[in-house]
């Protein structure tokens, strides 16, 4: 599978070490956003754990209980990390901003802020671009949306939402802080943390909706039923291709079933001939056709 390993790499070093400086900062100057963001950084961590999780786990062989294999297993891990993300990093963030906007408090020495959003803001900068580079190698020519929608890995797009809204969340900090601090508006730190997390659960939003889609179960695209279609018609053995079904197990592991209407004439030995020999060719056409069941009708 052609998974987006190094940029999760990346995210997960430079997620990891931001929390750590996030923490300590936020600590140091009492700012609720940058606390804020170093739970976002903490949560994003923990993802790109779950994510190389579930890549293992798809990679395991089929057995008696999974003939299909565990390739699922990465939409479920996808799907808990929207999870968490709208859980644990939204949810916080909204909850420390709502308090803090309650009860606002002078900020504290606020060069530790600036230090730690420079440093993130140049980590997570390199983390955005190493996973924006190999998603436009994935996308192609097609549109944004286009290619996460059709994406059938979501470790293609989980990360660099991610990366994106890490990016985001540091401006929206830093501009808060700094407005607080010119404009001695101390709710404003507030604000920024209740963004943050709003922003969070936007994204959580969206990743959720794709990896349940995926976890549900996709087929494969119109375009690729009709190639399959025409492929099948081509062989003297059929009359015509009465329905297509097909599932994705993992990326690049699809399940197809076909009621195919075959000649007449043909006796059960001629028949086992032209459903092996349309085995043979639409695995040969589509690699990602491993398991192809036919059905005469």
């Amino acid at each position: 599978m052609s998974h987006s390993k190094k940029s999760i790499y990346s995210a997960l070093i430079a997620n990891f070490l931001i929390a750590i400086v996030k923490f300590v900062a936020g600590a140091m100057s009492g700012s609720a956003g940058m606390r804020a963001e170093g739970v976002h950084s903490l949560v994003d961590t923990m993802n790109e754990v779950l994510l190389l999780y579930g890549i293992r786990q798809s990679k395991k062989p089929p057995d008696e209980r999974h003939p299909f294999g565990y390739g699922k297993e990465l939409y479920f891990w996808s799907f808990i990390v929207s999870i968490l993300i709208f859980a644990v990093g939204g949810g916080i963030s909204i909850y420390q901003g709502i308090v803090h906007l309650m009860h606002p408090e002078p900020l504290g020495n606020l060069f530790w802020n600036y230090l730690v959003l420079a440093i993130a803001l140049v980590l997570d900068g390199i983390s955005f671009t190493i996973a924006l580079r190999e998603f436009n190698q994935r996308r192609g020519k097609t549109n944004w949306w286009q290619a996460v929608v059709s994406s059938k890995d979501p470790t293609s797009f989980v990360v660099l939402f991610e990366d994106a809204a890490d990016v985001l969340g540091l401006l929206i900090v830093g501009a808060c802080t700094f407005l607080s601090q010119v404009y001695g508006l101390h709710w404003l730190d507030g604000l920024g943390s209740l963004l943050v997390g709003m922003l969070l659960v936007g994204m959580s939003l969206i990743l959720a909706r794709e990896s349940r889609s995926l976890l549900m179960g996709e087929g494969l695209s119109e375009k690729k039923q009709d190639k399959i279609k025409a492929l099948v018609l081509q062989d003297p053995g059929v009359l015509s291709v009465k329905r297509i079904i097909s599932n994705y197990q993992a990326p690049e592991t699809v399940i197809l079933m076909l009621q195919v209407e075959f000649k007449g004439d043909l006796d059960t030995g001629a028949l086992t001939a032209v459903i092996q020999r349309l085995r043979r060719t639409i695995k040969h056409q589509f690699p990602l056709v491993q398991f192809v069941m036919i059905q005469p009708g």
